[in-house]
């Protein structure tokens, strides 16, 4: 079976190519991983790093600031607007991959690509789930 082709952003490429990230190998294994788990996502800046939205609705976004950062955070959201929270969290996550803030909003946190590789195929559920779940 022949490997998905993903598109990376020119514009998200470009933020990142300026930003000179020592973990540049990480947030491109992310941003690709990303986009591998629904073709129907697109990748923006917003908040001043790579954002994913579905159906123009923001649901995960890369925190990559400040660029001396030792991690990658990704940001699994709802929006910017305010929506009345869930009386449980969101998705189940067997992995424990994801911290949450609040029943709606959870971080996954990622140092190098050994560590991003190992997670994989937890974080492409959690991707799955959550696109599915944040509506």
């Amino acid at each position: 079976m022949a490997k998905q082709k993903i598109e990376l952003n020119s514009e998200v490429s470009a933020f990142l190519d300026a930003l000179e990230h020592p973990l540049r190998p990480v947030i491109e294994e992310l941003r690709i991983g990303i986009l591998s788990a629904d073709n129907n996502l697109t990748e923006s800046i917003k908040w001043n790093g790579p954002n994913y939205s579905l159906g123009g609705e923001d649901r995960i976004t890369m925190r990559v600031q400040p660029p001396t950062s030792a991690s990658i955070q990704l940001i699994f959201h709802r929006g910017a607007k305010k929506q009345e929270r869930p009386k449980s969290k969101l998705i189940d996550d067997p992995s424990n991959l994801l911290i949450w803030k609040e029943n709606d909003r959870a971080v996954a946190t990622f140092k190098s690509v050994a560590d991003l590789e190992e997670e994989q195929p937890h974080l492409t559920a959690i991707v799955k789930k959550w696109l599915s779940a944040a509506k």
